[in-house]
């Protein structure tokens, strides 16, 4: 028997996102998958989106192009601008060159049109606003304003049902994200998180800097780190 509601999930294939979907689950929502290819330096990311999706038995996943990437501005679409490596973003500080210029705001448009098409209720994202890399379309305030726009410029919003902007993982730190995906069964040995792309992560960028210190704080193992599968050298 199919669930009642619905919901799309953004899913990155990072071990948030993977996590954000798990607690849709969790809530008994009948899931769809919406993953983005915005001309990002690698594929890695969107192969985990692909088995994360296999193995939470999505109802549907899709994987939308978007020509975001063509517009340069973020280290993670142009190999010509410099990534920070080896040292976190701290709150304060510049926002980092892998901000994408409006990716979420993008992201959260396409996501409410999907859902706009389903009938679905929620949307779902997995920002978060603590152990973050500063930017801005992660914050609470963003995402409460486009709630807001979507209610005004959406038929399902004017009709009295817009669909509601869910991000369970916002004000939680990495290792409670990790902590929370562990007991809903998330497998993150199917996640990537690192900007750059291969086999095995850097190490050295924001994203895995941050991890590294969630799984640390949470008391657990990477599986990415276990024996065979550690950090480029």
């Amino acid at each position: 028997m199919e669930s009642a509601k619905k919901a799309v999930v953004l899913l990155s294939g990072g071990l948030d996102s993977a996590t954000t979907l798990a607690v849709a689950k969790a809530q008994d929502y009948e899931l769809y998958a919406l993953s983005m290819d915005y001309g990002q330096r690698h594929r890695r990311e969107l192969e985990s989106a692909r088995k994360l999706a296999a193995f939470f038995k999505v109802k549907e996943h899709r994987v939308l192009k978007t020509a975001l990437g063509e517009l340069g501005g973020s280290a993670l679409t142009d190999s010509r601008i410099a990534m920070r490596k080896g040292k976190a973003w701290k709150p304060g500080a510049q926002i980092p060159s892998t901000y994408v210029p409006g990716r979420n705001l993008i992201f959260l448009a396409l996501a409410t049109a999907y859902a706009e098409t389903l009938g679905a209720e929620a949307v779902f994202i997995g920002a978060n606003a603590l152990d973050y890399s500063g930017y801005p379309d992660c914050r609470p305030g963003f995402l409460k304003a486009f709630e807001a726009a979507a209610r005004l410029g959406t038929r399902m919003g004017v009709s009295g049902s817009p669909p509601k902007i869910e991000a369970p993982l916002l004000h939680l730190s990495k290792a409670k994200i990790i902590s929370l995906g562990t007991s809903l069964g998330v497998p993150f040995e199917l996640t990537w998180s690192c900007y750059n792309g291969g086999k095995r992560p850097c190490g050295k960028c924001d994203s895995c800097l941050i991890r590294r210190r969630g799984f640390k704080q949470a008391g657990l193992d990477d599986p990415l780190l276990k024996k065979g599968k550690g950090v480029r050298k």
